[in-house]
């Protein structure tokens, strides 16, 4: 694949390009006897990309399995690096109702709640992906005028391990990773996969029958929150991470009415500012806004001083926990507010603060427990 880059960093493809990859080069295996060293795929967004193919075999005279290495490029991606493939079987006679049949074999897992784009019951092979598969095997029907009912099972050797660093159980999708991409590319530091997956979460809670959902920043502050919250279903807690603006517009848009945020202090502060998206370099800002706050509420300038010369939040916290609870108290009112003016009116949001030990600090008044 030529290299493409995106502010010097690399551009890669999704499993979904990884298999319709795979698919294009069984089949042409199949109708042509060749091993391709590369495969042209049509991706959504209505670009071409060449994809390298690491291997290809007949396993018999209909049957032709391939594997392509996942590219990430330069993009954190749990399936970088991963085999993804397809086995494709074909047999004479192109006027089979559904002349491409797609199906999910080792790894791929398998939908078991409903909310997402792929019915109870079928393999978690998105519709994206499906339609570049198939556009794949077409390219190659059309180019060779072969006549042939196509049937194409998406494997990935290592899958049912890789699903255990994902969130995949909790969204119903059992036994393996999923085939993903909307644009068939990986676009390096792109936040397109962390939304999907967060509107995806928020669809399976909906579908579940949750009426209130949990988000979170992370797998920590979720652990502490559902141990607060023992007696909601898994599904409504939901990994926010950095995205807090477009997570609670997501949850809104979704059709919830009541939305609980649970925060370690640090991201609290961050959201209490109004900040949509809290990732680390929005740090000095938050310690310049904390130390403001110590002024107006404590008139301690001494310490409003230290608070502006601190490290971290968790080095701030340090200097007002025990001594100043109306300050936290006050951190945790204007994360709510803010969360509140990013929801609208209809919407019922509360919050908690956790310090960095997982004490609940600071709950909205009236929160049910």
């Amino acid at each position: 694949m030529a290299d493409a880059y995106r502010d010097n960093l690399k551009i890669g493809f999704t499993t979904g390009t990884a298999a319709a990859a795979a698919a294009k080069a069984a089949l042409l295996r199949l109708v042509c006897g060749s091993r391709p060293s590369q495969v042209p795929i049509q991706l959504l967004n209505g670009g071409r990309m060449d994809i390298p193919i690491h291997r290809c075999v007949l396993e018999e005279a209909s049957i032709a399995a391939c594997i392509v290495i996942k590219d990430a490029g330069d993009d954190p991606d749990i399936t970088h690096r991963a085999e993804i493939g397809a086995r494709v079987s074909i047999a004479t006679g192109g006027a089979h109702p559904h002349p491409v049949v797609i199906t999910g074999g080792k790894g791929v897992g398998r939908v078991t709640k409903p909310g997402l784009e792929v019915q109870v019951g079928k393999p978690a092979i998105n519709p994206g992906p499906r339609k570049m598969i198939t556009q794949a095997v077409a390219d190659v029907l059309t180019a060779y005028s072969a006549d042939l009912s196509v049937a194409v099972e998406i494997f990935v050797p290592e899958g049912e391990k890789l699903a255990l660093k994902t969130l995949n159980a909790r969204l119903g999708i059992l036994g393996g990773i999923s085939i993903l991409g909307t644009t068939g590319v990986v676009r390096p530091m792109s936040h397109d996969a962390y939304i999907a997956a967060i509107k995806a979460s928020l669809s399976v809670a909906h579908a579940c029958g949750v009426d209130r959902v949990v988000l979170t920043t992370g797998r920590r502050s979720e652990r502490f929150a559902q141990k607060t919250w023992g007696g909601l279903r898994e599904e409504a807690f939901i990994q926010m991470g950095d995205f807090f603006k477009r997570s609670i517009e997501a949850a809104t848009a979704a059709g919830f009415r009541k939305i609980i945020l649970a925060a370690f202090f640090g991201k609290a502060l961050k959201m209490a500012q109004g900040i949509a998206h809290t990732h680390a370099s929005r740090s000095r800002m938050s310690m310049r806004q904390l130390s403001e706050w110590t002024v107006c509420i404590t008139g301690d300038m001494a310490l409003a001083e230290r608070i502006l010369s601190a490290n971290t939040a968790r080095h701030a916290y340090g200097m007002i926990d025990g001594r100043y609870p109306e300050l936290i108290r006050h951190v945790g009112h204007q994360m709510v507010e803010s969360a509140q003016r990013f929801a609208g009116p209809a919407v019922d949001v509360q919050g908690a603060v956790f310090d960095f030990n997982g004490r609940m600090v600071y709950r909205s008044e009236h929160m049910r427990m």
